[in-house]
């Protein structure tokens, strides 16, 4: 009964972080609007310099162990973390972008379509298994993603780009042996001195808007450290804490977020076609949560 008790616990906790983590990621955009000013190299530079500190500022305060030194010295871990590392920074810098440049809908697209690629995963790779019911949520999840691609005029890239490299990522993290704050700090790490170097030299050559600009400006890309490790420690655990495809389908919360910001507070233009994909997507993310909303219920 204990353990049992445990598992639920365990697996409440990772529901609360997964929707945590997308919620976060859907409202983001506001923040990167908000320095739109900022060229994307910059904005990533900033990310990953004071998401190192930020970091660092969670493992003290939470009380968990430091365990830089034993991830540098496994190789095969490290290996994984590096990978992980150029995908997740890829990531970063064709979201930063895209929302800079008017593509948040863009952004949103992406972010329909990598749930369907970690269901995917997680099913070949972790032998996660589907009801009917789930598998007709991915029916209608496919239908609404394939009907988004067919009528966005242009082979989505950045869409494509975003869906492929966070999928990946979230797939990578959840097989490494590495709780989310400590691989989150060797990811940061090992991106850290070109991040540095980036921002020396463009402070060097005047180039850059950090301490350039007004006070406001380089507080929020200080902040840009706090945005960034919050969600990415939230995604990693959830993705140790319930399978894969839960996550996967918890991924939808975010871009849902971000179309309706892109729609209706940046009025980015929406064509009936986007409309309809928008409302096959959802309905195929509540036939997914049926299943485990019973079992939460039935634990209680």
């Amino acid at each position: 009964m204990e353990k049992v008790a445990q598992q639920n616990a365990t697996d409440s906790s990772g529901w609360f972080f997964g929707i945590g983590a997308f919620v976060w990621w859907g409202l983001v955009p506001l923040y990167f609007k908000a320095v739109a000013n900022v060229s994307a190299e910059e904005i990533l530079a900033h990310r990953i310099a004071w998401c190192v500190p930020v970091t660092l500022f969670f493992i003290w305060a939470l009380r968990k162990p430091f365990k830089l030194l034993n991830v540098f010295r496994n190789r095969k871990l490290l290996l994984g973390l590096a990978t992980s590392t150029a995908l997740v920074s890829c990531n970063w810098f064709i979201f930063t972008w895209a929302v800079t440049h008017e593509q948040i809908l863009a952004t949103s697209l992406g972010y329909f379509i990598n749930p369907i690629m970690s269901i995917i995963l997680g099913v070949i790779f972790f032998a996660e298994r589907l009801s009917r019911l789930q598998w007709g949520a991915v029916f209608f999840a496919c239908v609404g993603v394939g009907n988004q691609i067919i009528n966005y005029g242009e082979f989505p890239w950045i869409a494509l780009s975003l869906a492929t490299s966070f999928a990946l990522y979230g797939f990578i993290r959840k097989k490494l042996d590495v709780d989310s704050l400590n691989g989150l700090l060797v990811e940061t790490t090992l991106a850290l001195p070109i991040a540095l170097g980036y921002i020396l030299w463009i402070l060097s050559t005047e180039q850059a808007v950090f301490l350039n600009s007004t006070i406001e400006t380089d507080l929020l890309l200080a902040l840009g450290g706090v945005i960034t490790a919050i969600p990415l420690i939230m995604f990693a655990a959830a993705a140790k804490k319930i399978p894969l495809n839960s996550v996967g389908f918890l991924q939808f919360i975010a871009p849902s977020l971000s179309f309706l910001l892109a729609t209706q507070y940046y009025q980015e233009p929406l064509g009936s076609e986007q409309l309809l994909s928008f409302v096959f997507i959802w309905f195929g993310l509540l036939l997914y949560l049926i299943k485990p909303f019973r079992q939460l219920l039935s634990r209680r």
